[in-house]
């Protein structure tokens, strides 16, 4: 055993790949993205932040309609978020957490993304796996479902 094999499998699969003389090249790239700046692939720590205050936002939103005493709203915290999510996205290309993070959700071909579209991205956003197995593109399987990519805008 060399120290090369202990070093593969600390640094990843891509590390090993890469030392063998493979170009993965940058995130975006394969999809004709900028490499940085607006319209470049959103960072995940962007869209976990969005995540986040898009969540907060529908428990707020939830506890204020369905709240009562102490109830558990799990499932209607889910409804207002999956509900928000589509409406935002649909409408204006980005979510609450979204804009304040700037970035914005677009179909692979640059355009907003259509009804059928944001349901898929929607619903399995909602499922949370398939939001966080995501490809060398930091393209999670709903976005590629959905044939859509978080972008930055700004």
């Amino acid at each position: 055993m060399e120290r090369r094999d202990v070093a593969s499998w600390l640094q990843g699969p891509r590390q090993t790949l890469e030392d063998q003389g493979y170009d993965f090249g940058y995130k975006g790239e394969r999809l004709g993205l900028p490499e940085s700046g607006p319209g470049s692939v959103a960072p995940i720590g962007r869209r976990l932040v969005a995540l986040m205050i898009d969540w907060f936002a529908s428990m707020l939103v939830a506890r204020l309609l369905f709240g009562r005493d102490g109830a558990d709203i799990a499932l209607e915290t889910l409804g207002v978020f999956a509900l928000m999510t589509f409406v935002l996205i649909m409408f204006g290309g980005s979510t609450f957490g979204q804009r304040i993070m700037g970035v914005r959700v677009i179909a692979l071909t640059g355009a907003p993304l259509a009804p059928l579209q944001t349901a898929i991205r929607t619903g399995l956003l909602c499922l949370f796996v398939p939001a966080v197995v995501w490809d060398r593109d930091q393209r999670g399987l709903h976005d590629r479902a959905a044939r859509s990519v978080a972008v930055r805008y700004r």
